[in-house]
């Protein structure tokens, strides 16, 4: 098993670092549980990690760490049953390309395709459409090592109790190696992207969710051109997409790094290169199989905060949004994504128990984030949002708490997998609470 020694780690937006004493590669299960007795019997905490599309810390460990990266790939697939198992460090790209073979495809998924399977699902990634829940509830059971080296497998039939807890963990329960997801027949796509004026837009907000599969659409700061894109099911045959990656590669990556490194320089002018971004919105109809359509490449480097929020908020919540950014002056240039999740039952999802309205804040790498963010989470706490868990916030236990309903029986079974803490880390425990460990009270004599 391949191990490296205090090599440096850093996440995609080069907001967190470190250097772990130990960084383990496993490929294959055997060795990961191997891997999790040595650590309780060194006394050592663990932390996982995958892509590194976390915008927190939520990996950081100066202890061991732990890639599944050599741990991938599709373990076995149910035609019956429309399922396939797969192990944990299992790319969404890879999986998506790998599925397509096989004829089968993800239901949803989000707008970047880099993230393990295991990271996607412990911190509630999203894709959008109100008929589809987040990743987690695609998932039908889930293989963990937990801190004695021993595999739990959840499902609803089995260790059904600690199921709901398992599907958005951050990693806390252990370490996921499986993952049981149910799966779609290939679904071809029409994508249509078009830029529509804010008024008319908000007219038609209502009729976009409920007539759309897919639907997500982009505020731009200072414009009123809002970017809305939407999939639906197509009898058509699949097309080249190779001018449209072009496409995509020249104005949101290579044009935008242009602009918004201009925009560092001269923030006064980011009011201007919103404008020009909104019209440079191009009409586009085009048609795919699903996973070629679900992301978009992600070349710029940017910070990011993300809320769910009620759907039922969201216009009035869209509004305050412009409104500040107007008055305030805020000198951002980026536009501002919005998507819509259906309500499910898992206990740390931001989408817990309410159909959602998901609405993520971006700010180019090097600009300053922290009066905008500031402002954006205010408005968002108004509405009462809950934060991405993979994205930066400044939420506290308290607040988490009234949040989530469920988080204290969460923490209830993460102290019963893991009562001395191995897979926590300072972060999880600013956010979660302090792991209390009981001491053995020391013999007198």
């Amino acid at each position: 098993m391949k191990r490296e020694q205090g090599k440096k780690w850093r996440n995609w937006a080069e907001t967190h670092e470190g250097k772990p004493e130990s960084t383990f590669y496993p490929s294959s299960v055997d060795e990961v549980v191997a891997i999790v007795k040595e650590a309780a019997n060194q006394g050592k905490k663990i932390r996982v990690i995958g892509a590194g599309h976390s915008f927190t810390n939520l990996v950081g460990t100066e202890q061991w760490l732990v890639s599944l990266d050599q741990l991938t790939g599709i373990e076995q697939i149910d035609e019956a049953t429309n399922t396939v198992t797969v192990f944990g460090g299992t790319r969404l790209y890879q999986l998506g390309k790998e599925l397509e073979r096989l004829g089968y495809a993800q239901e949803n998924l989000g707008d970047i395709n880099v993230q393990s399977i295991a990271g996607a699902i412990s911190t509630g990634t999203h894709g959008t459409g109100l008929s589809f829940g987040n990743i987690p509830t695609q998932v039908k059971a889930l293989t963990i090592v937990t801190a004695t080296g021993e595999l739990l497998t959840v499902s609803e039939e089995e260790n059904a109790d600690y199921f709901k807890a398992s599907l958005v963990s951050l990693g806390a329960f252990g370490i996921i190696v499986k993952v049981k997801l149910k799966v779609v027949e290939c679904p071809v796509y029409e994508y249509r992207c078009e830029k529509v004026n804010y008024p008319l837009f908000v007219e038609k907000l209502d009729n976009y969710i409920k007539n759309n599969r897919h639907f997500e659409f982009y505020i731009f700061p200072y414009s009123d051109l809002v970017q809305v894109k939407r999939m639906n099911i197509s009898e058509n045959k699949p097309e080249r997409l190779f001018f449209h990656h072009c496409k995509d590669l020249v104005m949101e990556n290579y044009l935008l790094y242009v602009l918004s490194t201009g925009c560092k320089w001269f923030p006064k002018r980011s009011r201007m290169i919103s404008k020009l971004l909104a019209k440079g919105i191009s009409e586009t109809n085009i048609t795919a199989n699903s996973h070629q359509l679900f992301a978009t490449p992600r070349l710029v480097k940017f910070t990011e905060i993300e809320y769910c929020i009620p759907l039922h908020y969201l216009k009035p919540a869209l509004d305050e949004v412009r409104t500040c950014i107007e008055e305030k002056n805020h000198e951002v240039h980026f536009p501002i994504e919005c998507r819509v999740v259906n309500a499910d039952d898992i206990w740390l999802s931001p989408s817990y128990k309410r159909e959602s309205a998901y609405i993520a804040f971006h700010m180019f790498k090097g600009m300053p984030y922290e009066s905008y963010f500031s402002d954006m989470e205010a408005i968002m706490r108004k509405y009462e949002g809950r934060p991405h868990w993979a994205k930066m916030h400044n939420m506290n236990q308290e607040d988490l708490q009234i949040l989530y309903p469920k988080l204290p029986d969460f923490l209830a079974i993460r102290e019963e997998l893991d009562p001395n803490g191995m897979f926590m880390n300072e972060y999880l425990e600013e956010k979660l609470g302090k792991v209390r460990v009981e001491k053995e009270p020391m013999e007198m004599g």
